[in-house]
């Protein structure tokens, strides 16, 4: 009888350390995948929240990128508001050899590049009562530009990579504008090109006195394909 209480008794140990190890591991289980649902929820969010997301991600993923920030500057020697790209502001960064220099990018080798750049516009479209019919009429026609340029070696000169013309203060009979309401709109200018170590590209935009560079609005940059 002794033996077989003995018996018994080891067998319910066994079971138990069994039972035992077994909760142990599924609650292991459990607390590791809720911490990994939590980190993915948590990226996932400020993923969700960072501007330029889409941009941003692709371009830390090249092998050379660079995106700049615009800023409106008076210019010291002509005294004229001129649009100034940062590279060490805001979003804006560099990686892969690429270089800002006198306010053009700078591409570090041969290759497939794709090039993108937008510039955003806030346009009173007011006229004081001065003001005569003409100059009322001028104001209303106004238009707003943005380009980017291209200088290459092997062409030794300037070309227009890209550029958008579009007319601000737009008075239509479905969405007439009242004296004193803002006009707001944005030119947004991407595509891919083959270009050469060494090419330059830079912007040309006009109505900067009326140009937004608040962060995410102003922008120009270039990755490497």
């Amino acid at each position: 009888m002794c033996k077989v209480l003995g018996g018994l008794f080891i067998v319910a140990l066994c079971l138990g350390g069994v039972l035992a190890f077994s909760w142990y591991t599924n609650k292991s289980e459990m607390m590791t995948q809720s911490g990994q649902t939590a980190a993915l929820s948590q990226k996932d969010s400020a993923e969700k929240t960072e501007p330029h997301n889409t941009l941003r991600q692709i371009s830390s993923r090249a092998k050379a990128a660079i995106h700049l920030e615009g800023r409106d500057e008076e210019d010291e020697e002509t005294s004229e508001n001129k649009l100034v790209w940062k590279n060490d502001e805001g979003l804006a960064f560099t990686q892969g050899g690429f270089e800002l220099v006198d306010n053009h990018i700078i591409i570090p080798r041969s290759g497939l590049y794709s090039v993108y750049s937008q510039a955003s516009f806030r346009v009173s479209c007011s006229s004081d009562d001065a003001d005569d019919g003409k100059e009322a009429a001028e104001k209303h026609l106004t238009s707003i530009s943005h380009r980017v340029w291209l200088f290459t070696e092997s062409l030794g000169t300037q070309v227009s990579l890209m550029s958008a013309v579009r007319s601000a203060c737009q008075k239509s009979q479905e969405d007439a504008y009242r004296d004193g309401q803002g006009w707001y709109n944005a030119i947004y200018l991407g595509a891919v090109f083959q270009l050469n170590e060494g090419d330059k590209l830079w912007t040309e935009t006009n109505m900067l006195s009326e140009l937004e560079t608040e962060s995410g609005k102003t922008f120009f940059g270039v990755f490497a394909l």
